[in-house]
């Protein structure tokens, strides 16, 4: 049995042990669950993930309830199939899928997770980002997977409804080790309904369009959308291509991912959140500012993918050169050395470069 120290890392440490103990059919014990967060142990969200893992893998699990601070986990076989899950009020649906994605590496049969919480909460990659930088980011380590979105979900109401679909996929090693300066970028701006008097998605996306042109970076595409939610809030997401995409292609209501295109990845995308107070000026200013950093690094991919790919470069191995080894980043290589899937980092050149053999 693996046996894991979850004081260091949050819910990513969690979500991150049950995939890869799921992955490799063996059993892990993982203490002091969030030990060094204000309120430790397990909340719903982190909750919503034990048990959706659970379900997919016939696991026998040890510590299910609120606020428990040892989790044992032994998967058994991985079954797909259709599940739904309800992470709880606006706790983050994308990183429940988070949990789930690298299993297209090992089922046999089609996976599909319904839930039901937050789409587009703080601390989480919004629907627009994971669905237009995310997942054409890693269907090029060969996944097959794709997301789609019933209704949107704001902190603190929740409410919204997303569909992870997983096929069986044979994964390869990536090089994305090459920084390429973005040619364009696309800006995604939603809001609730209840802030179309203010014009808030509008705002988001007209000062984030303008902001993107003063540094010089063409704006390729612009989206600015009302969404119904079970409260307000809003969303901001830009996306930097490395190549124009020729012509306006069918896109979904609610991310980028309509216009995707294999030959042209997205380098790098960025997102924020609306809060009350926060004009929605301030919001695309944090995006843009995310933006102005990524572009003074030799980076090919943003902090937060560099954060997302360490699990499948473990898998199908590649190079991938990213802004710089984060808390995140290094605690996850350790959990994947603990699970003998060592990824290194090769810091010979001007940027870091996180590597893995397979």
């Amino acid at each position: 049995m693996f046996e894991v120290d979850g004081s260091d890392g949050g819910g990513q440490l969690l979500r991150s042990a049950l995939t890869l103990s799921m992955l490799d059919a063996e059993p892990v014990a993982i203490g002091d669950v969030r030990g060094d967060r204000p309120e430790p142990g397990l909340k719903p969200q982190h909750l919503a993930a034990v048990e959706t893992a659970a379900a997919v893998a016939d696991a026998t699990v040890e510590g299910t309830d609120l606020g428990s601070e040892s989790v044992t986990f032994d998967p058994g076989e991985l079954t797909g199939g259709r599940y739904e899950v309800d992470v709880g009020t606006a706790g983050s649906v994308t990183l429940l899928f988070d949990t789930l994605l690298p299993l297209a590496a090992a089922i046999d049969d089609p996976l599909a997770v319904t839930a039901t919480g937050g789409t587009d909460v703080s601390w989480s990659p919004s629907l627009a980002y994971y669905r237009g930088v995310k997942l054409p980011l890693l269907r090029r380590f060969g996944l097959a997977a794709a997301v789609e979105l019933d209704r949107t979900g704001f902190y603190p109401a929740g409410g919204g409804r997303a569909t992870l679909f997983l096929w069986p996929s044979t994964l390869s090693p990536v090089a994305l080790d090459t920084p390429l300066e973005p040619t364009g970028a696309r800006v995604y701006s939603k809001a609730a309904t209840d802030l179309v008097d203010a014009e808030v998605a509008d705002r988001q996306a007209d000062a984030a369009t303008d902001a993107l042109e003063e540094r010089g970076i063409e704006v390729l595409e612009r989206r600015a959308a009302y969404v119904a939610s079970d409260g307000p809030g809003s969303a901001l997401a830009v996306r930097l291509d490395g190549a124009t995409h020729d012509g306006d292609s069918e896109g979904t209501d609610d991310g980028l991912e309509g216009q995707w295109d294999d030959r042209h990845h997205p380098l790098a995308g960025f997102d924020a959140y609306g809060a009350p107070g926060t004009p929605a000026e301030a919001v695309a200013a944090e995006v843009t500012d995310q933006v102005r950093r990524f572009r003074g690094s030799d980076a090919a991919v943003d902090s937060h993918t560099a954060d997302q790919l360490l699990v499948f470069l473990a898998l199908a191995g590649g190079r991938v050169a990213i802004p710089g080894v984060s808390d995140h980043v290094a605690t996850s290589r350790d959990l994947l050395a603990a699970f003998d899937r060592p990824v290194g980092v090769d810091r010979s050149g001007p940027v870091h470069v996180l590597v893995a053999d397979r």
